[in-house]
């Protein structure tokens, strides 16, 4: 009986040992994983293209903020096409950066990518452009209000033609959120007495956008009282088709765009823009201080807007030397 409680006794002792052992010595593994800093973060980022001055700026934004933090950024331009920033995020996954951001030329068709990207535990992040999705596929959005730019520019068209008349829109990229969101913010504050007789897409660049409304002219000739722009890029086009038909940009078409690009400020110094929306597009430190507190395992918000005003001709020139866009 002695011996037998002896042995009991060094067992007992033992696995009092071993448990100390497993509990304290060896962290669990989520302690055990050290926190991503900027200079460990590896992100990868889906742009759409480079079709206008507002995205040229936003690239610029998320490339030098990357290189300011120290952060290793794989990008890729889609060159507007859907298929080719689906191929990059996919890239993405298999190189098992630590997020992906990417701006979605359209709203639809990107369930399947993204819930690749959430089985990989690659957290996503959307900005400037929404993507029609589940909220449990994104981490969060970055980017401004459509419907609010919208609306402020169906009040300023509103301000401008007190009679009313008849006005054109050049449309955004056919199915992206900023186009469709613009669309209908415009249409919930424009007054009664304002008709819009055409409505085409200049797919946001300049080119369209003199394109398009040399055939409005075409087809409504001086009918055309106002123009409502989705973009400064299209609005810009634009006015160079309506002093080719002989009419003036700004006096007999008023015009409204968006973005508030430095050659919207320009135009609006010489007379011939109305007013432009801002839309922000420097949104690079944002961007990765959200990446970064997605990826140490932070529950970020649905949406985090960005801060934006409206801009008149009697003030352009004195904010033009501040715009960095």
């Amino acid at each position: 009986m002695r011996k037998l409680s002896l042995l009991l006794i060094a067992l007992m002792a033992f696995f009092v040992v071993v448990g100390c052992s497993s509990g304290s010595d060896e962290p669990a593994a989520d302690e055990a994983a050290e926190a991503k800093t900027m200079e460990t973060l590896v992100v990868g980022y889906a742009q759409i293209g480079a079709e206008s001055e507002w995205r040229t700026a936003n690239t610029a934004s998320i490339k030098e903020t990357a290189a300011q933090l120290g952060v290793d950024l794989k990008f890729s331009d889609a060159q507007q096409k859907q298929e080719n920033q689906i191929a990059a995020i996919r890239s993405y996954i298999a190189e098992g950066v630590d997020v992906i951001g990417f701006s979605p030329v359209v709203e639809t068709g990107w369930e399947t990518v993204l819930q690749e990207a959430k089985d990989a535990g690659i957290p996503v992040i959307m900005v400037d452009r929404r993507a029609d999705v589940p909220r449990d596929l994104y981490a969060t959005y970055l980017g401004s209000d459509f419907v609010a730019e919208g609306r402020k520019a169906g009040d300023e068209m509103n301000r401008l033609l007190p009679e009313g008349g008849k006005i054109v829109e050049l449309v955004g990229t056919v199915g992206s959120a900023p186009a469709n969101d613009r669309y209908s913010g415009f249409r919930e504050t424009l007054a009664d007495n304002i008709e819009i007789i055409d409505s085409q897409s200049g797919d946001f660049t300049r080119a369209q956008g003199k394109e398009v409304m040399e055939a409005f002219l075409k087809n409504y000739g001086d009918e055309i009282v106002g123009l409502y722009a989705h973009n400064d890029d299209m609005a810009i086009g634009a006015i160079q088709a309506i002093e080719e038909f002989g009419l003036v940009p700004g006096v007999d078409i008023k015009i409204v765009s968006i973005d508030a690009v430095r050659g919207a400020f320009e135009a609006m110094i010489d007379g011939k823009l109305n007013v432009t929306v801002e839309c922000n597009p420097l949104l690079g430190p944002q961007f990765y201080d959200l990446a970064l507190r997605a990826v140490n395992g932070e529950q970020l918000p649905e949406w985090v807007p960005s801060e934006e005003s409206v801009y008149y001709p009697d003030n352009a020139a004195d904010l033009l030397p501040e715009r960095q866009y």
